[in-house]
């Protein structure tokens, strides 16, 4: 499928959002976010209390991207060698031969990856910032387009590991889902059962449409005035007023490039503040710690210092 015409590739992304907002509903906002993440490359996580559709929101991404999808369920005897493989020695070829693991596909959904031990999720981070993978000294490369979906258990139930800084700065966006709306939940009780819609889900594109939209996102123009503000944005959470420690030039980038994806879902082609307002939280909020006494969730701190910094 060619996608050089701008309103062929919008159109393509509007039967994108309609397909996956079929099955997780009542979220357009979370929809149009996750979509964003993975056209901007990113990885995504998904932060909520179980059973509010953060899996369901993970096969229906997969699902209409057409993209070859693997699920892990993390625990806490999970090893390392269970995600990225292992070699085993085999007789009648007298050698070792490897034998790969779930990290080998376009999609990972690490599901509830919070519940493994810091050992298993050290063992993602290579994978995640280089899309590559050490085994017995050489290095495996993982498929194109690669992305890690991961959904975690709020940090305050039973048997769930806080991530390193480390790892949460791979993740592009944090999302979290809610509870859904009344007239939300009225559908999700008279529909069909949703595991089942997302296994009918069809494919509104492939490996080859998504990188050529990734390709349209890198086109999008953002202004000198735009990159003033973005730069305004990031000073302000390292200048000691807002946050313990401020953000590095990767979370500036990761925040463009999800502003020029946001930009081309809405069929601009062109950067405005408004795109870098609506991402702020979720892609600068978990990389960020409040300062002692903020008395705000971090959310609302990035919101807060939003509102105090003003356009440039």
């Amino acid at each position: 499928m060619q996608l050089t015409q701008p309103a062929v590739l919008s159109r393509l992304l509007e039967r994108l959002l309609g397909q996956i907002g079929s099955v997780v509903v009542g979220k357009p906002v979370q929809i149009l976010d996750s979509v964003a993440c993975l056209l901007a490359g990113g990885h995504l996580l998904i932060e909520d209390v179980p059973g509010v559709g953060k899996t369901t929101l993970a096969h229906a991404l997969a699902a209409a991207l057409g993209l070859r999808f693997a699920r892990v369920q993390f625990t806490a005897d999970l090893t390392p060698s269970d995600l990225i493989g292992v070699s085993v020695y085999e007789r009648n070829r007298e050698s070792f031969v490897f034998h790969q693991g779930p990290v080998f596909t376009q999609v990972l959904l690490a599901d509830e990856i919070n519940r493994a031990g810091p050992r298993t999720q050290s063992a993602l981070l290579e994978a995640m910032e280089e899309h590559q993978v050490s085994v017995d000294g050489e290095t495996l490369r993982l498929p194109a387009p690669f992305f890690v979906i991961a959904t975690q258990n709020p940090a305050e139930q039973i048997g769930t590991h806080a991530l390193p800084e480390s790892q949460l700065d791979r993740f592009l966006m944090c999302l979290t889902l809610g509870y859904p709306d009344p007239a939300s939940e009225r559908a999700l009780l008279e529909g069909h059962d949703r595991r089942a819609a997302v296994r009918e889900l069809a494919a509104v594109m492939g490996a080859a449409e998504l990188q050529a939209a990734q390709a349209a996102v890198q086109q999008v123009h953002a202004a000198p005035a735009l990159l003033d503000y973005l730069q305004a944005l990031i000073a302000a959470t390292r200048d000691g007023r807002w946050f313990v420690q401020g953000l590095s030039p990767r979370a500036a980038l990761g925040l463009l490039r999800a502003a020029r994806a946001r930009a081309l879902l809405a069929r601009r082609d062109h950067v405005i503040p408004e795109d870098l307002q609506a991402l702020a939280v979720p892609v600068l909020a978990h990389r960020l710690q409040p300062r002692p006494g903020a008395g705000r969730s971090r959310a609302a701190q990035v919101q807060a210092m939003i509102e105090a910094v003003g356009l440039v």
